[in-house]
């Protein structure tokens, strides 16, 4: 069953499902480029790996000399009371927030027979657009990259968390796909698009002469909820997670009952 959504499926957002629809079109995406690319260019799939918790906060210790002065303080109750009652106070049981490690899929387009890594593609992570490790992580490769003479292309399929920084953008849309090509920095194209329009076609930057390939990223994501059957995982009597504003709820209710979805 195809997509009922004209343009991003805001169920796929879910957290649930998110970290399987981005594997997937990391995937997808490096399959559709590489026979364009041939005999010039081939599609690496990287990895970025960094630890985080939870709730990506970081875990706190106690520092040593507390623990001294704790051990020190009980020393002397000791010497003074040799009989030591039993604590009145019961434990309760709580959960810590164990560190984790994360492992996020990007591409990079390098050219055959050299390093030189011509492109580089990002699909934006809830973690990349919350404050935390992931956010940082995904900081600092995304400004070496554009420090570098690297094209950098950034895909936010998220309606959730803190967008990308970009200067002078007052351009306010629930997706965006970024495409900044490095010989016109610090101009880039922003694609910005919302939940009842298509996905924009964009162009993939290389090297001077060489034929773009165009990215069908509306194809792609209606190929992979089709292969990935998601309609059968889908709930659409629910509302999608994160939570639509009150207009986008009205017009995703009426689209989905005339699909008898509802």
């Amino acid at each position: 069953m195809s997509s009922p959504f004209p343009g991003m499926n805001p169920y796929l957002e879910n957290p649930v499902l998110w970290p399987g629809i981005h594997g997937r079109l990391i995937v997808f995406l490096a399959d559709v480029l590489s026979p364009q690319l041939r005999p010039k260019y081939f599609v690496a799939i990287e990895e970025r790996v960094y630890e985080t918790t939870p709730d990506d906060r970081v875990l706190v210790g106690i520092p040593d000399v507390v623990v001294q002065r704790s051990q020190a303080a009980t020393n002397n109750q000791t010497e003074e009371n040799v009989a030591l009652a039993n604590p009145s106070t019961q434990p309760a049981t709580v959960t810590l927030p164990i560190p984790q490690a994360v492992k996020e899929r990007y591409l990079e387009v390098r050219k055959v027979g050299k390093k030189e890594v011509v492109a580089a593609i990002e699909v934006l992570s809830p973690k990349n657009k919350r404050t935390g490790e992931g956010r940082n992580a995904y900081e600092i490769k995304r400004n070496r990259v554009l420090a570098s003479s690297t094209h950098f292309i950034e895909i936010d399929l998220l309606r959730g968390g803190e967008s990308m920084p970009m200067l002078s953008n007052e351009i306010k849309s629930d997706y965006r796909i970024l495409v900044s090509r490095s010989n016109k920095r610090p101009q880039a194209d922003l694609y910005a698009f919302n939940l009842n329009e298509n996905i924009p076609k964009f162009p993939l930057p290389l090297r001077e002469g060489d034929r773009e390939p165009i990215v069908d990223l509306q194809d792609l994501i209606n190929s992979i909820y089709e292969r990935a059957s998601y309609d059968l995982v889908i709930d659409y009597s629910q509302e999608p997670i994160p939570e639509l504003g009150e207009e986008d709820k009205i017009w995703v209710d009426e689209l989905l009952k005339e699909q008898k979805l509802r």
